[in-house]
């Protein structure tokens, strides 16, 4: 799965790189917003996208582990408005493996 992603975000930069000019970041240490500079968050909100949608309940069941409100999971996947700390990031990864192991995760 590693791989898969690292292809997706590999190809995401490349397009990102030819949509971008110049950096959009503010000043050092400003928080990045997804957008086509944040390939490897679009390769995960890819790879975590179809896992959510069109299953009822499922956007709520992980705003529940993640501990966040469905909207918020709304803003991280699908409108891509947001992205989430490093933490909950690393438990998305998590959730993943897990789905593809066929675990339930919650």
């Amino acid at each position: 799965m590693a791989e898969g992603l690292a292809l997706v975000a590999q190809a995401l930069l490349a397009v990102a790189q030819k949509q971008v000019a110049k950096a959009t970041r503010k000043c050092r240490g400003h928080t990045l917003r997804p957008g086509p500079h944040t390939p490897m968050w679009n390769a995960l909100a890819l790879a975590v996208k179809p896992r959510v949608k069109g299953r009822y309940g499922a956007q709520s069941k992980l705003a529940c582990l993640l501990g966040v409100p469905p909207q918020r999971v709304h803003d991280y996947l699908i409108a891509r408005r947001a992205a989430p700390d490093a933490e909950r990031t690393l438990q998305l990864l998590f959730w993943i493996a897990q789905q593809e192991a066929g675990i339930d995760a919650g």
